[in-house]
């Protein structure tokens, strides 16, 4: 069995190991990366930009059903779903390469294979043997499995984003952000949408009152959401798929084209052999100390969805590469501030988010000042004829900096960044209201919201 030996070998190639190799190479180190799919991982290949381009038609189609509001006649729209995803396929074609020749320009070897711990400093891939003094497991994540009779029959948001075929019908087994972006695009090109979550509430870690913004435009498109489930199996009947379930202890049935597993994701560890490196973990979690380090084993960091507690982004798994490789070279002396990353869930509008929801604040002890705006009513909603706008401000009263901030419409998913970036940079929430900006435009109205 061949042998190398490298100062950092990183498990995969998405966008967490991308951002280990800039302050590593920078430093000169031998670094070498192990990615057995396609580069870039989840995020560009099957996630977030493959489904923006599906969110893109789903925005064009409710702009088409709002035309009448500006006195514009136009017929009723037809998607063509298969063009739609060739659409899709083709602008994420050229990224793996792109990527590619990327780690070839920062002097980066790859290896393309399996791999999994042999030692504390060695990792078995393919028929070699590679040891490094630091090993980074950024592996990403997987579809959460769900032990459900049946299950089997389900597909991912990995079929989702290649099936050519638009169903006529679909259910989403989980309410998370899988379930609510495809079921919006879906909704909006006709298709019928149901929605079953186990728990009492969509989204439980946003803001409660934005994700009920969220579920109300859900209704009013058509998509049937039901809270407080418990499934219980899917099997075929015929050509379609009955979902059965129970709710107030009342046991129903719905049948579809598409049943889709949309209960989160998982980390994808599990083909790692993590004892043979004396990597601590429990459930799929890898334990790590504030400098995303190992908790067990010094040797080895960890960094994007493999991460339990932070939200599973394609920004923070960057941002966290960044600090694993920064710790690399420099020693374990940064860690991660998640504070001020905005975030966003891409149904049509958007919800969008950054800092502390009022629930946290409240459970913080903190006194706040809590501004919350509808907005239906507003100049520039009506101008635009959204059909939600909607926003909450957390100031903290004493220090008068922005706490958290929670929209839906309103180019939420651009003024978000705003808020974080005055979260991030002590920018009070008066100096944020006293800015002018340009007129008229949505993020003029940022001085109403607080």
């Amino acid at each position: 069995m061949a042998s190398d030996s490298y100062d950092v070998l990183i498990l995969g190639g998405g966008n967490a190991g991308f951002g280990v190799t800039v302050p590593t190479r920078e430093a000169g180190m031998k670094v070498a990366m192990v990615e057995e799919r396609d580069l870039g991982g989840t995020c560009p290949n099957r996630g977030c930009t493959p489904k923006k381009v599906l969110v893109a038609a789903g925005h064009a189609l409710h702009e088409i059903g709002q035309a009448h509001v500006h006195h514009i006649d136009v017929s009723k729209p037809k998607l063509d779903w298969a063009a739609l995803i060739d659409r899709e396929k083709e602008m994420i074609g050229g990224i793996p390469d792109s990527l590619a020749e990327t780690l070839q320009e920062r002097g980066v070897d790859l290896f393309r294979d399996s791999a999994s711990f042999v030692g504390p400093n060695a990792v078995k891939v393919g028929s070699r043997t590679i040891e490094a003094k630091h090993i980074v497991i950024a592996t990403g994540s997987r579809p959460r499995p769900l032990p459900i009779p049946g299950a089997e029959l389900m597909i991912t948001s990995d079929e989702v984003l290649s099936d050519r075929e638009q169903p006529g019908s679909v259910l989403f087994v989980g309410g998370g952000v899988i379930a609510l972006e495809l079921g919006h695009v879906y909704a909006r090109a006709g298709t019928k949408v149901t929605i079953l979550e186990a728990l009492p509430h969509l989204l439980p870690a946003l803001d409660e009152d934005a994700v009920e913004q969220i579920r109300q435009e859900s209704a009013r498109i058509g998509i049937d959401v039901q809270a407080s489930v418990k499934v219980s199996r899917v099997e075929t009947t015929g050509n379609q798929l009955r979902t059965t379930f129970a709710t107030n202890g009342k046991e129903q049935a719905v049948v579809s084209d598409r049943v889709v597993n949309g209960a989160g994701r998982i980390a994808n560890v599990e083909h790692l052999d993590l004892d043979a490196g004396r990597v601590q973990h429990g459930n799929f979690r890898i334990s790590v100390d504030a400098h995303l380090r190992s908790t067990s084993n010094p040797a080895v960091h960890a960094c994007g969805d493999v991460l339990s507690g932070p939200p599973q982004l394609s920004p923070i798994a960057t941002y966290e590469g960044r600090i694993v490789g920064t710790n690399i070279v420099e020693g374990p002396k940064h860690t991660p501030d998640y504070a001020s990353l905005p975030s966003a869930v891409y149904t049509v509008p958007a919800l969008a988010t950054v800092g502390l929801t009022e629930a946290q604040a409240k459970e913080k002890g903190l006194k706040t000042k809590i501004t919350v705006s509808d907005m239906e009513y507003w100049f520039s909603t009506r101008t635009y004829a959204e059909t939600k706008a909607w926003a909450k401000v957390i100031v903290d009263e004493a220090s008068d900096q922005i706490l958290g901030a929670h929209m839906v419409g309103h180019a939420a998913e651009e003024l978000i960044n705003i808020f974080g970036l005055a979260k991030k940079h002590g920018i009070t929430a008066t100096q944020l209201r006293d800015f002018i900006y340009a007129y008229p435009s949505f993020s003029s109205d940022i001085k109403h919201m607080l």
